[in-house]
């Protein structure tokens, strides 16, 4: 079979947006990290990294609001069935504003609740604390973002996310350099300019589905009706992604609060890598978006032939950049640390725990992969099973930890990544030899 087809072609008009646009998300984080990381004590670091953290246990356990919108959305294209398109948009984002008002409501207990569980140092968690309080007033738009992403890449116009990531991460970016470092703001200014840099995407984002919209023939009728129907199958669906999103964000979330409970030290260098992490994982993701908009359109149009292409696809050229990042945390990973910080006990705690980052690639670009295949199938409830034996394999590992330290964490993060992919490829061929999988 030739290394390059049709499909991979398909594949990559996709993916390789979607990679660029992605990557500027961790690369948000790389300047967050930079910008923090360059202050005069390991304390800044520390707070946005445990702030970070709780954002991203609470932001990400609604990341059922993007997946579940691909999914809808790349169904109704394949099907070309409009009323489906103004539906997959307008009832998400519904839910979106309505959840995103209420974490502002409530942002003050919230901050307490996850400041007492994480745990940590006095200064640390005030640090934090300073930067939950802010950045959490863009709750509403971050989370009408998810599903705005979500929208656009099912209906696979490509070229809108990477508008819509791009240039609000850019400006999250230069706000952040001019709040943290020009007026010497710390770790409120990483938050504001997150919060700005969220607004403005959010109204970017309107005017990117308008013309969306115009060009798929939703009309205006079909989006004032769109809120009426088959509303309980998407809270059934939503339902279940966030299960297993919430234990997707346990298992992080475990490796800064253990992490935490390791010293400042650890928690400062797991900041580090977890970084790499992020930035590895997101460019894979480009894959997986692209499989979740191609499986989805294969599945409203019931095509079986066009869901193997796209998965082989997939597995040739993302197994190919998995690798590449491999290679590259191998041979420069400790030059790689050098730039996110300037703290010399960092640098050298880091080089211990690299290898993981060199593993974890090849480990989890197959999760990702099947969880995209999956999203497009709005199979959620079997995704939330897999996740569920993947945090079980996670817990167990983690039980390590008094003899490995450190390593025990990471060890832990691998058997998670690698139960993910195993069992839902277990799920997924056991459908394709009873020929259930369309059903």
């Amino acid at each position: 079979m030739p290394f390059f087809t049709h499909s991979d072609r398909a594949l990559w008009r996709l993916a390789l947006p979607m990679i660029f646009s992605n990557i500027s998300v961790p690369l948000l984080g790389l300047v967050d990290t930079a910008a923090i990381g360059h202050l005069d004590s390991p304390v800044y670091l520390g707070g946005v990294a445990v702030g970070a953290t709780a954002t991203s246990f609470l932001f990400m356990l609604l990341l059922f609001l993007r997946m579940s919108t691909t999914g809808l959305t790349a169904q109704a294209f394949g099907a070309q069935d409009p009323q489906a398109l103004a539906r997959a948009l307008v009832q998400p984002l519904m839910l979106a504003l309505g959840a995103g008002i209420l974490i502002v409501l409530l942002r003050t207990p919230l901050i307490d609740l996850a400041l007492h569980i994480v745990g940590g140092g006095e200064a640390v968690l005030e640090q934090a604390r300073r930067f939950l309080e802010i950045r959490w007033l863009s709750a509403p738009a971050s989370l009408a973002n998810l599903v705005l992403l979500g929208w656009l890449l099912g209906v696979q116009y490509a070229r809108a996310p990477v508008i819509l990531l791009v240039v609000g991460n850019l400006l999250n970016i230069l706000l952040d350099l001019w709040l943290v470092i020009g007026l010497q703001m710390n770790v409120q200014g990483a938050a504001l300019a997150t919060v700005v840099a969220e607004l403005v995407t959010f109204f970017i984002g309107l005017l990117m589905v308008r013309k969306v919209l115009r060009l798929r023939g939703v009309s205006s009728g079909m989006l004032r009706q769109a809120w009426r129907g088959q509303f309980r199958r998407l809270l059934a669906l939503n339902r279940d992604i966030m299960l297993r999103s919430l234990l997707l964000q346990l298992c992080f979330g475990a490796l800064t609060v253990l992490g935490a409970r390791l010293g400042g030290d650890i928690i400062a260098v797991n900041a580090v890598l977890m970084t790499l992490l992020t930035f590895t994982a997101y460019a894979l993701d480009g894959f997986a978006y692209a499989v979740e908009a191609h499986s989805g359109q294969a599945y409203g149009a019931r095509d079986e032939g066009q869901l193997l292409d796209a998965w082989r696809a997939a597995c040739r050229q993302a197994g190919l950049v998995a690798l590449l990042f491999s290679l590259t945390y191998a041979l420069a990973g400790g030059q790689i640390v050098a730039l996110l910080t300037s703290l010399p006990e960092i640098q050298r705690l880091a080089e211990r725990y690299l290898i993981w980052q060199v593993i974890l690639p090849l480990v989890g670009v197959w999760c990702y992969l099947l969880d995209g295949m999956f999203i497009g199938a709005t199979r959620a409830a079997e995704m939330r099973n897999g996740m569920a034996v993947a945090a079980a394999g996670f817990a167990l590992t983690a039980l390590t930890l008094p003899l490995l330290g450190n390593h025990g964490l990471w060890l832990a993060l691998v058997v998670f990544m690698a139960l993910r992919g195993l069992s839902l490829a277990w799920i997924w061929r056991r459908h394709w030899r009873n020929g259930s999988w369309f059903s």
